[in-house]
This record gives C-alpha cells, sequence and structure tokens, in this order.
C-alpha cells in the first residue's frame, strides 16, 4: 500500500466526507471493452454486488482497471480506492493484501457487516486472479 497519499479523514462515523466523495464520484468506475480478466462476485448477506475488468500489462502487472455493480457507501468507495491502489502491481503483490490494507485505504474502523462489505472489492479482485490461472499466483 503506498503510505505517501495524503487523505482527509475528518468527520464523524463510517461516512466521512472523503468516504462519501468516493462514493459520488468514484475512480474507474465503468466498462471497460476487451479486458483481461473480468469477475463478478457477490455479497449475499446484503445483496452487494461488483464486476471487476482488468487489462494486464506486458511485464504482467495491472495497467489499467475498471468495475460496475450496484454498492452500498462502503463498497464503493473500497472499490474505487483500491481500483487504483492496484494499477502498477502483478497479482503476486495483489494476493497479498489484506483487510489491513483496506482499512488504511479507507481510514475508517469498521465493525463485522460493514468490514464485509470493504473487502468485497479486494476478495473479487484476488479471486479473479485465482480463477484466471494465466495472470494468477505464479503469473507474471
Amino acid at each position: 500500500m503506498s503510505e505517501s497519499k495524503s487523505r482527509d479523514f475528518s468527520g464523524e462515523g463510517i461516512y466521512r466526507e472523503f468516504i462519501t466523495d468516493q462514493y459520488q464520484h468514484p475512480l474507474n468506475h465503468g466498462k471497460m471493452s476487451h479486458p483481461d480478466i473480468s469477475h463478478r462476485e457477490k455479497n449475499l448477506s446484503c445483496g452487494d454486488d461488483v464486476s471487476f475488468q482488468l487489462k494486464m500489462g506486458k511485464n504482467g502487472k495491472v495497467e489499467d482497471v475498471r468495475f460496475t455493480g450496484h454498492l452500498c457507501v462502503i463498497s464503493t468507495a473500497s472499490a474505487s480506492l483500491l481500483s487504483e491502489e492496484i494499477k502498477g502491481k502483478s497479482p503476486a503483490q495483489i494476493e497479498k493484501m489484506s483487510r489491513e490494507d483496506v482499512l488504511g485505504l479507507l481510514g475508517i474502523e469498521l465493525g463485522p457487516t460493514r468490514l464485509k462489505c470493504a473487502m468485497l472489492p479486494l476478495d473479487t479482485i484476488q479471486n479473479a486472479f485465482r480463477i484466471n490461472r494465466k495472470y494468477g499466483k505464479g503469473g507474471k
């Protein structure tokens, strides 16, 4: 995770201005034509649904990423921030990302239910690589 990014976490509760802004103006939101990898997952406990499309560079690292879906505020903010964070990373680096990385990007503490919302995007991306052996573990 990049430590050099500065974020304003002022405000109260989980819907801080930063999180709300990520929800209202998500980074890398939309469909990608001709992705190398595409994967969709749902959080059955709340109904969140996300699809990621990834374009891999010749160096085996994520070159571009897009996401779509029906997501709550926390899931959207997580997908937005993660989509930017994984650019330039290899599948192996992304596989090593954890709950702490997601919470660090969001800058908030979450209870168990909201943690599932925050983790859905990372789980989806990691599972996309696991399913697609060409770019999965052991890939470039």
